[in-house]
């Protein structure tokens, strides 16, 4: 710990936040869901020159409530019904208030044993859960974009082993053609992750979505061997043997 901490008094300074945190959660439902704060305002209130002195802590605090209170969109209440987000359970709020103090770094077993015991546990439950073998490899990503990263490069992985081509070692120059189908209704994390793993757009095939906004089987199924049969005319009019899409 270093000189600054030894120095804080750390009860007024976490009773202080409680009270904050607690005077917010308790009014949470009664508040305007939407901000009142428009971007000007609230870049003024965070904005200034970079203070040149550091400042008491508790003056820190007061001075980020104050900047960020008009701009805090409300979804931990019960009147927000927008996108697929939420207010956390009261338990979990708490863990992570834990996780705060705890401040262990997760990257490896040796910095933090119960952090590394419970993400395995974690992983054991979920494929429990999905049916899912316990010989299974798993991994916990930050979100939407990092789950998309992930699953798109463990296939792209796969369809090219299969095809002998190891792509960890040999990169995607002069890999074989990778074919991407997706619905008409897609995450914009989708697209990123595409562009990030070196796939490119120009590798993906859209297919119509029904009316409840799943991709439409039957059309997935033309376009899968559309798409197959513009490779194997392209194999022929180069001289080289076909080989069927791994799809």
């Amino acid at each position: 710990m270093n000189h600054l901490q030894s120095q804080t008094n750390w009860e007024e300074l976490l009773n202080q936040t409680a009270k904050i945190a607690a005077d917010y959660l308790n009014a949470v439902n009664d508040n305007p869901v939407s901000p009142t704060g428009s971007h000007g305002e609230l870049l003024t209130s965070f904005g200034g020159p970079i203070p040149e002195q550091g400042a008491d802590h508790l003056d820190v605090l007061r001075s980020l409530v104050d900047a960020a209170e008009s701009g805090l969109l409300h979804t931990a209440g019960s009147r927000f019904f927008g996108w697929v987000i939420g207010g956390a359970m009261p338990a979990a709020l708490a863990a992570d208030w834990l996780t705060s103090v705890w401040d262990q770094n997760a990257a490896a077993y040796a910095c933090s044993p119960a952090a590394a015991a419970s993400e395995e546990v974690v992983g054991h439950w979920l494929k429990d859960l999905l049916g899912l073998p316990q010989s299974a490899s798993f991994g916990l990503v930050s979100g939407c974009q990092m789950a998309h990263m992930t699953a798109l490069g463990a296939a792209r992985y796969r369809l090219l082993a299969r095809q002998g081509w190891d792509v960890n070692e040999k990169g995607l120059r002069q890999s074989p053609e990778i074919h991407i189908f997706t619905g008409e209704h897609h995450h914009e994390t989708f697209i990123r992750a595409l562009r990030m793993l070196g796939i490119g757009l120009e590798a993906v095939h859209y297919v119509s979505s029904r009316a409840d906004g799943s991709m439409d089987p039957a059309a997935l199924e033309v376009a899968l061997e559309t798409t197959s049969k513009k490779a194997q005319a392209e194999a022929e009019s180069q001289g080289i043997e076909f080989q069927q899409p791994p799809f």
